[in-house]
């Protein structure tokens, strides 16, 4: 059995991909202070599911979700949830590279593309709405009204976040890709 090892190449990638959504979380976004919590419209997503889409799930999949871990374990207000958000931008991303490149084919469809995108972030609108009930309600107690006040603020800023990130990251990928082929990166990294 052939076994791939993950190598220098890939620990570039990962980090990189990391480092930008890092970066387009932290200075890319917009603070929407509300009474029930803070909440954020950032393109940290763009580069989560940019991540899994160029580089495939794994790869994708650690970028995004360590990227966001660090942004969160920079934030006071979220450092406590870090390893949450890490397992929520992994799957992000890994969903979003799974679909993508599921197929061992010379050039994936442009609808492949943007259903890998939208389910991508459709995935991490359903994890973050599962977390923030689980967390509100089962483990602070909050009442469920409370609850549900507080999700009918963040859940649209979510979907706007993420459908803002799904067009975004299908649209670089467009351009980034084929340059990426042309260097032979793909090439040397065993990647379609």
């Amino acid at each position: 059995m052939n076994r791939y090892k993950f190598g220098v190449r890939d620990i570039v990638v990962v980090g990189l991909m990391a480092a930008l959504t890092f970066v387009f979380t932290m200075f890319f976004r917009i603070d929407i202070p509300t009474p029930l919590g803070k909440t954020m419209l950032h393109l940290g997503n763009v580069m989560c599911l940019l991540s899994g889409l160029l580089f495939g799930p794994v790869r994708g999949g650690l970028a995004g979700g360590i990227g966001s871990m660090m942004y969160d374990l920079f934030d006071p207000l979220f450092i406590s949830e870090s390893w949450i958000t890490f397992i929520n931008k992994f799957l992000m991303s890994f969903v979003a590279g799974k679909i993508y490149h599921s197929k061992k084919e010379k050039e994936p469809s442009k609808a492949r593309l943007f259903v890998a995108a939208i389910v991508g972030g459709l995935t991490y609108v359903v994890l973050y709405t599962a977390k923030q009930i689980i967390f509100k309600y089962f483990i602070a107690g909050e009442a469920w009204g409370a609850v549900i006040s507080s999700l009918a603020i963040k859940v649209p800023t979510s979907v706007i976040n993420n459908t803002i990130a799904a067009v975004a990251s299908a649209l670089l990928n467009i351009g980034l890709r084929p340059a990426l082929k042309k260097a032979h990166l793909y090439d040397r990294m065993n990647i379609s």
